[in-house]
């Protein structure tokens, strides 16, 4: 049952056809994926696009994503669509085609930042943040999934972003909300409360306060938030605006049908109510800095202990396309750094690093031992190692860490891929294959007899 007091709420609120919405949400949640197109360039099967994004798709049907090795390989995020219009949003407020620095502040499970690291392009910069640590941990295995590499996922509370003076030329902040957008599940009904909406308001404000001094003059803040409560969206845009030196910025829907454009006193935001059209409940509204902001202070390049010796540069050379100025070595481990050393050790003095760039390999007892990163990165070599193609049925048991019994596979380290993906390393030692498919991500799930039914059929 939705809450009674949310019910005489929206019966007088702007905007909101109270009846219609809530009939709607009693309707099922529309299915959607994302594609990845550095990993995958096939259209699910009778699939309709999502209008305001290139690569969004409705399904037809809920398919099991726990059952498909496409999507443990990085080659689809499920992505609820009306915040996929962040797209849309980003294009129309910001050059694309330079270097940017981007902050996804509220970023967990990871739908915007992968969303963001496709948009923003490989020598851009996207910090993906956190605050919630089991939270933060779910974000780092779905950016490692995506494989983009330009991405360091973090885990601090958004007022240690104010330390860094105008350094984002993006600020993308998906505020924690009172959920009211997703009262098609019962759990969002259960969590509402009038008193918690005005909490939520009121943290979100506290949010905006403290990360808006690390965004450049004529930087684009994008604010947006899973509810329909004016107190939570568009009061909370005017209440920041008429503190700071902040203009909003109106977007051309012309394109676009069901959208709502809201107006409140000169602030424009846009509603994706369910009754409207085909997503889940969604505010988002975009406001440019015009007032002036203190430029970062970034030292300059120095010699580091962390440098690479040139023999695992040329590892790092045969295996991957990185630049060799972004690896760096701590203890025996190789890794890619996301952008420019300079920028990579003032955040990494500054905020609290959970994934630190893309791991490549390990030095063990002499041996190289590369890990599961490598494998679903962009930036792997095709030719790196040699490459054993699997059934699905081998590929969920290979998910399953179970053990495999593959033959033709080269004795040594092989990429296992399906249907021409990589899923991860297998090393064939001869008298056995051993599965290097990590531990704490291993599906648990029993196996159907025929799994085909069960995931997304592809044009």
């Amino acid at each position: 049952m939705v809450p009674e007091g949310f019910i005489k709420r929206i019966n007088g609120q702007k905007y909101v056809d109270a009846g219609s919405l809530l009939k709607s949400l009693e309707e099922p949640s529309p299915v959607s994926i994302r594609i990845n197109p550095a990993k995958w360039d096939q259209k699910p099967a009778a699939a309709e696009p999502v209008p305001w994004c290139k690569n969004g798709y409705y399904l037809r049907n809920r398919p099991s994503y726990t059952l498909d090795p496409l999507f443990h390989s990085g080659c689809y995020y499920p992505q609820e669509a009306s915040g996929m219009f962040l797209e849309e949003v980003i294009r129309q407020t910001s050059n694309l085609s330079g270097k940017l620095k981007v902050l996804d502040l509220c970023a967990a499970p990871g739908g915007k930042s992968t969303h963001l690291s496709n948009l923003i392009g490989p020598e851009s910069l996207l910090v993906s943040n956190e605050a919630i640590r089991a939270r933060a941990s779910i974000l780092a295995e779905t950016i490692t999934k995506w494989g983009c590499g330009n991405t360091l996922v973090t885990q601090s509370d958004p007022s240690s972003f104010g330390k860094l003076s105008g350094y984002f030329d993006i600020i993308v902040i998906d505020a924690p909300c009172s959920g009211e957008g997703m009262f098609r599940t019962e759990v969002a009904i259960k969590e509402w409360s009038a008193a918690n909406t005005i909490h939520c308001a009121e943290r979100q404000k506290r949010i905006l306060i403290d990360v808006w001094p690390a965004l450049k003059e004529n930087g684009i803040l994008v604010y947006s938030t899973c509810t329909f409560n004016p107190g939570e969206n568009e009061e909370n845009i005017k209440w920041f605006l008429d503190k700071s030196e902040a203009e909003c910025i109106r977007m051309n829907l012309t394109r676009f049908s069901g959208i709502i454009e809201i107006d409140f006193k000169g602030i424009f935001g846009y509603g994706f109510y369910p009754d409207k059209l085909k997503g889940e409940g969604f505010f988002i509204s975009a406001i440019r800095k015009t007032g002036p902001q203190k430029e970062p202070h970034i030292p300059g390049q120095r010699k580091t202990e962390l440098q690479p010796a040139k023999n695992d540069l040329g590892v790092i050379d045969r295996w991957t396309l990185f630049p060799a100025n972004r690896i760096l070595k701590w203890g025996e481990e190789l890794f890619a750094i996301p952008y420019e050393i300079n920028d990579y050790f003032y955040l990494f003095q500054n905020l609290k690093v959970v994934k630190a760039g893309t791991k490549i390999f390990v030095i063990k007892n002499n041996d190289l031992l590369p890990n599961h990163e490598l494998a679903l990165s962009q930036f792997l070599k095709t030719e790196a190692f040699p490459v054993k193609e699997i059934t699905l049925h081998e590929a969920l048991s290979y998910l399953r860490r179970d053990n495999l019994i593959l033959t033709d596979a080269p004795v040594g380290w092989n990429l296992v891929t399906y249907k021409g993906v990589n899923l991860g390393f297998i090393k064939n030692l001869g008298s056995r294959i051993n599965n290097y498919f990590p531990v704490e991500w291993r599906i648990k799930m029993n196996l159907p007899e025929s799994g085909k039914e069960n995931i997304i059929g592809w044009e």
